[in-house]
């Protein structure tokens, strides 16, 4: 099983398919690589997509300490792959948690960046909802320590986000229920506490979302309720960002919408790959409503 060594020395578990211009997908909290399976087998006739395994993610390490799991790490171990696979620049994709990811990445290495896509990005953003999403964090995972995530995820899986799947694709939702069961009791408490938990609100990053030069798309469900506010944010902030609200969509759009999701990001990458996606006009964001 290939494996690649972060700079802190946690293995994480990769795979590529296809050839060409990189993709790098990043996963969500409740996924894993096989998560973007309808993206790979898509775009892997075109580019070379490279899936991962987040820390905390078997077959990726498990590491005990929980100070080996925050956002700067999620962040890092996105530059630990491309250093890896000898990559200099890719287009990141990142979904939630990823999504996040994905969006600090921009921040830091953006020179390494084709594009960033971020996708079901907002959890707990809101400045009034920072203290209530650390506790339901905290007692998340708290409830995966009690019930394991064999159990657990059941009842995860079926968020108020996620019913929309459900409903949509109940076997494409029970294979993603199935996945998330088995995923480490211990990654998956740790992963909560260090990353989600502890994450920095997107109201907090405004400036950092200002100096944003890459193609950029932002995507949403119309349905996740906790995305929509914070989509529109880094849209208003980021000055190459794209919108897209997915119409009756909930959290998990690429599993729940692939062929739409799929469309949006060839789009993103053909017009990065050439020079063509656009930075905002500057007049956009005149503070009258009907002009002069």
């Amino acid at each position: 099983m290939p494996h690649l060594t972060t700079d802190d020395g946690v293995k994480l578990y990769y795979e590529e398919t296809g050839k060409g211009i990189p993709i790098v997908f990043v996963h969500e909290f409740a996924g894993d690589y096989r998560s973007w399976e309808p993206q790979v087998r898509y775009f892997s006739k075109y580019y070379r997509c490279i899936t991962f395994n987040a820390r905390g993610y078997p077959p990726s390490d498990v590491p005990k300490d929980p100070d080996s799991y925050s956002q700067d790490r999620a962040r890092d171990d996105i530059r630990s792959v491309l250093d890896a696979l000898k990559i200099d620049k890719a287009h990141i994709v990142g979904l939630s948690m990823g999504g996040f990811a994905a969006l600090h990445f921009g921040f830091t290495y953006g020179a390494r960046c084709r594009s960033i896509v971020v996708a079901g990005c907002g959890y707990g953003a809101a400045p009034g909802e920072r203290a209530k999403f650390a506790e339901e964090a905290e007692a998340s995972a708290r409830r995966f320590e009690q019930l394991t995530m064999m159990k657990a995820a059941e009842g995860y899986a079926l968020g108020p986000t996620r019913v929309q799947h459900q409903n949509k694709d109940p076997r494409g939702w029970r294979e993603f229920a199935d996945q998330l069961a088995e995923h480490s009791t211990e990654g998956a408490a740790l992963t909560m506490r260090g990353v989600q938990k502890r994450r920095p609100s997107l109201f907090d990053l405004v400036d950092q979302m200002k100096t944003i030069t890459v193609p950029t798309l932002i995507m949403t469900g119309d349905e996740d309720w906790p995305c929509l506010e914070p989509a529109i944010l880094m849209k208003k902030h980021i000055p190459t960002a794209g919108l897209v609200v997915m119409r009756n969509s909930g959290h998990t759009i690429n599993l729940e919408e692939p062929a739409l999701f799929n469309m949006h990001l060839s789009d993103l990458f053909q017009a990065a790959d050439i020079g063509a996606w656009p930075t905002r006009d500057p007049r956009a964001m005149a503070g009258t409503i009907l002009g002069r």
